[in-house]
């Protein structure tokens, strides 16, 4: 019990900091200090700009075909976890759907990048390259599942648009150009001097990401006790089910061996909480929002225990 307790105990210190800057920006959107105007364009800039720049940096340097041959397999891992945790979110809700499928990204589906991405900063400063790369490898696969068959489970309806438009986003595009150059060396072609620049712009993008995440949290509305029994089912599923399930598949790979970095990634993602784009979805195409909303900062504020402890957990078991 008393490595569990140092090792969750600075656990929670190194991601302490995220969610200081995650519940501090939901207070400044509560008081009326960032207005929802400047969460939009925020939000825009790192969509459009700052994500694009350091997904292509991060995935030029770091991604090496002939070291990592097996680096088509992280998209595939994207899909199968947001697979399995919809399924598994699917069999705890089965006596009340349809009517509550609108639940099943939330216990399913987690936040893959604006979340994962500081976490992987504060714990892996010196290899955080590398974590970077497997993020939007896994998010290449992970994204498309999110914003097709998660955005018809929580809204309810279908884009009047075809499926692949609404994929096409700029992070998309970024992480398809970037992959591209890595296997084909167009990368050592470009000037150093614009490489650079990408370089500078990216950086912004994880404390600005992060900014961004606690102003959204804190633009919803929440409601206590008329979610509670579904959010402590939609918890339940995504914070200790998944993690647990991806554990035990991980364990048994031994993956952890072979590239420690990798399997905690994995653990990192299967814990993380639910996707805010499911808040965005809401907003645009409709759907329940004060009941996810609620549910999401209800999983976030679990998640400041829950995270740190599975870290904790994992290294324990897989040192």
């Amino acid at each position: 019990m008393a490595s569990f307790t140092t090792v969750f105990s600075a656990s929670v210190f190194a991601v302490s900091s995220i969610f200081v800057v995650i519940f501090g920006a939901g207070l400044m959107v509560r008081r009326g200090i960032i207005k929802q105007n400047q969460i939009d364009g925020l939000s825009s800039a790192t969509v459009t700009v700052f994500l694009p720049c350091l997904i292509f940096t991060k995935v030029t340097e770091a991604l090496d075909p002939s070291s990592q041959p097996w680096w088509w397999a992280l998209p595939l891992a994207g899909i199968a976890m947001a697979l399995v945790g919809t399924g598994l979110g699917a069999v705890v809700f089965a006596g009340q759907l349809p009517a509550k499928r609108n639940l099943l990204p939330l216990a399913g589906m987690q936040n893959a990048g604006y979340l994962v991405l500081p976490v992987g900063l504060a714990l892996f400063p010196e290899q955080f390259d590398t974590f970077a790369l497997y993020v939007f490898l896994f998010i290449l696969g992970y994204n498309p599942v999110l914003w097709s068959l998660g955005k018809y489970l929580v809204s309810g309806v279908a884009s009047d648009r075809p499926v692949w438009r609404g994929l096409l986003t700029p992070p998309f595009v970024a992480n398809v150009v970037a992959i591209v150059s890595a296997l084909t060396g167009a990368t050592a072609l470009m000037p150093r001097p614009a490489l650079e620049a990408v370089s500078l712009i990216g950086s912004a993008a994880v404390p600005v990401a992060t900014l961004v995440l606690g102003a959204v949290l804190g633009s919803v509305a929440i409601q206590a006790r008329s979610i509670l029994a579904d959010a402590v089912r939609t918890m339940g599923i995504k914070l200790i089910v998944l993690p647990a399930l991806t554990a035990v598949v991980v364990h048994l790979s031994g993956l952890a061996a072979a590239n420690p970095l990798l399997a905690e990634f994995l653990i990192i993602e299967a814990a993380s909480a639910p996707p805010v784009g499911v808040v965005l979805m809401v907003r645009t195409y409709g759907g329940d929002e004060q009941r996810i909303g609620s549910i999401m900062v209800f999983s976030y504020a679990a998640c400041i225990l829950t995270l740190p402890a599975w870290i904790a957990v994992w290294r324990l078991v897989s040192g």
